[in-house]
């Protein structure tokens, strides 16, 4: 029923697609206007205003790799990675 449409973003002006899923999407929530910026204009439309996030350095409880976390840690909780706390994730499912 949707086909992927090629769109030129009124922002920056380069072209990106629409795809078939995102029409469906859009179609199920009754949006009536197809996007009119990429999603990169639309992530950075999005934060404009908003401060960047704190992040603080940690050391991996289960690889040991150093990383970056948006929270301050504490030593009474372990700290993961982001490949160590999806794959914990995805263990818990």
């Amino acid at each position: 029923m949707f086909e992927d449409k090629t769109l030129k973003c009124k922002e920056c002006g380069n072209d990106f697609v629409f795809t078939a899923g995102e029409q469906e999407f859009y179609a199920e929530k009754g949006f009536q206007n197809e996007p009119q910026r990429c999603k990169a204009c639309r992530d950075k439309r999005k934060n404009a205003g908003r401060e960047p996030r704190e992040m603080f350095d940690a050391v991996c409880a289960e690889c040991g790799k150093p990383c970056k976390i948006p929270f301050q840690p504490t030593s009474d909780r372990p700290v993961y990675c982001s490949e160590c706390f999806e794959a914990r994730r995805a263990g818990y499912r």
